[in-house]
């Protein structure tokens, strides 16, 4: 009898019961009165800190219910934080990342107190290798190098991001339905990046992007006259070649659709993001789709589909390298520079690259993590590598971390890429799974390549991105098997198959 009252729903209270007993009635007291007062000593600005105060609790109330909020938190957030620094001085907002992927596992950690945590789903290669690069990254605080800790913190993301994103992607994203809340995600943010873009285009900047060109950022983003749109992202170069990104990610990823609006929406996505490349100016992101696609074509395995991929990107080429169409537009005429072996702007890189050869030559594990660059004038204006333009990714890994850093990174990196292609080639069955995960490989590829002409792969929003990519295409296998949290239809496909 005791068990059939206590499952009675006539006996449990109601939430509005819940507020009749003293706790609940002191809570709802203190609630009400500090609204109170914080609206009639603040007036507007109280009332939207209280708007503020109350999201804060409904979202963090939600965070600890289902901590996989926090995933698709920090992929949210990887996309606007950089442009909302425009608008909001004096905070933080860098720590953000950090703030909600640490806030995470914390929600993980209590959420699962009682049952415990089964990390068996994190425990991967990749898991193992992002361990090493990070515990290589904190090595870097005892670099003879390095002279300063705040450089260091500036630049943590290098190792901190990928070991924090890995494991909880590798955890949490474990069924094709959560696969495709990811990509929705990536694309809602995705479409923002590019009307954002098509308005300063448009009609222009506003005050604040006006107040950052004002900064110095008007020498790399007003060209003749011309500006190079950068929406709400970093810079006009992480703008192209994250929309490059996307638009190889979703072209493809469309062809996983079976619903005919879903296939359409996926493939609005990916256009607008090719357009979004294309007024952006930034000639390194044109490796995104060139790359991309050809690794893809590739991953087909099918002839007919690759000789077709190639003879379409030689047109490609031909286009940007051997003709003047479109020429009187500003867009095509940046980017077809990027086909020109004499352009002064390589030719200055080169030149930057000899010289750093040379300093660092006698120093194999770099400059310290976040003394590389310009951006690093900060904190060391007079140092030498202060002083010296990175531009590419991998070469500010070279300067930073050294020729051994750089060589650990380019390996775990290429070993991700390498077998993640022979799993799509050789292993996955679901023609399906296998769109999605070739897209992701394609798209990948092509930011690998980019990110030798620019710092993209781990800026925002790229990185986070592309951290999850990893732990997604090396774990794809997990979308095949079925589990509790599987769909009907995996369900289905899977029985069918046994």
């Amino acid at each position: 009898m005791a068990e059939n009252y206590s499952n009675n729903p006539f006996n449990n209270y109601s939430g509005s019961a819940n507020l009749s007993k003293p706790g609940y009635m002191l809570l709802l007291f203190v609630v009400v009165t500090f609204l109170a007062i914080t609206i009639a000593k603040l007036g507007v600005v109280g009332i939207g800190l209280s708007l503020g105060v109350i999201f804060a609790i409904g979202y963090l109330y939600y965070l600890f219910t289902y901590p996989i909020l926090g995933f698709y938190t920090a992929i949210a957030l990887n996309f606007i934080l950089i442009g909302l620094g425009r608008y909001v001085k004096g905070l933080p907002l860098g720590f953000g990342i950090d703030g909600i992927l640490i806030l995470t596992y914390l929600a993980l950690f209590i959420n699962k107190f009682k049952s415990g945590i089964d990390w068996t789903p994190a425990k991967k290669d990749i898991t193992l290798l992002v361990a090493i690069w990070f515990a290589y990254s904190i090595f870097q605080l005892a670099n003879p190098e390095a002279r300063s800790i705040a450089a260091w913190i500036s630049g943590r993301g290098i190792g901190f991001y990928p070991f924090l994103m890995i494991p909880l992607t590798l955890y949490f994203i474990n069924t094709q339905k959560k696969l495709d809340y990811f990509f929705y995600v990536w694309a809602f943010f995705s479409i923002l990046g590019t009307l954002k873009g098509i308005m300063q285009m448009l009609f222009g900047v506003d005050y604040a992007e006006q107040a950052w060109l004002n900064e110095g950022s008007y020498k790399t983003h007003v060209l003749f006259g011309k500006l190079r749109v950068f929406s709400f992202y970093s810079d006009a170069g992480q703008f192209g070649a994250n929309q490059g990104f996307t638009g190889v990610v979703f072209l493809i990823y469309s062809m996983s659709q079976k619903k005919i609006l879903h296939k359409l929406f996926f493939v609005f996505v990916g256009l607008l993001g090719i357009y979004g490349m294309v007024i952006s100016g930034t000639r390194g992101a044109l490796a995104v789709p060139i790359v991309g696609f050809m690794a893809y074509f590739v991953l087909s395995k099918n002839i007919k589909v690759l000789t077709a991929g190639i003879a379409f990107l030689v047109l490609v080429f031909i286009f940007f390298k051997y003709t003047t169409i479109g020429q009187g537009n500003a867009q095509i005429r940046r980017m077809r520079t990027a086909f020109d072996p004499n352009d002064a702007s390589l030719q200055v890189r080169l030149d930057n690259q000899k010289i750093l050869k040379n300093y660092l030559s006698s120093r194999p594990f770099g400059g310290g993590i976040g003394h590389g660059g310009t951006k690093a004038q900060r904190y060391l204006p007079y140092a030498f590598l202060s002083n010296v333009a990175t531009d590419s990714w991998y070469v500010l890994i070279w300067v930073e971390q050294g020729i051994i850093g750089l060589l650990l990174h380019l390996a775990i990196l290429i070993y991700v890429m390498a077998k993640a292609s022979l799993i799509v080639m050789f292993k996955i069955k679901d023609i399906y799974l296998k769109y999605k995960i070739s897209a992701l490989i394609a798209g990948m590829s092509g930011v690998m390549v980019a990110s030798y002409g620019n710092a993209v792969l781990g800026q925002m929003p790229t990185a986070l991105l592309f951290y999850a990519g990893m732990g997604i295409i090396l774990n794809s296998r997990v979308f095949e098997t079925p589990n509790e949290n599987s769909t009907t239809e995996l369900r289905t496909k899977v029985h069918q198959k046994s």
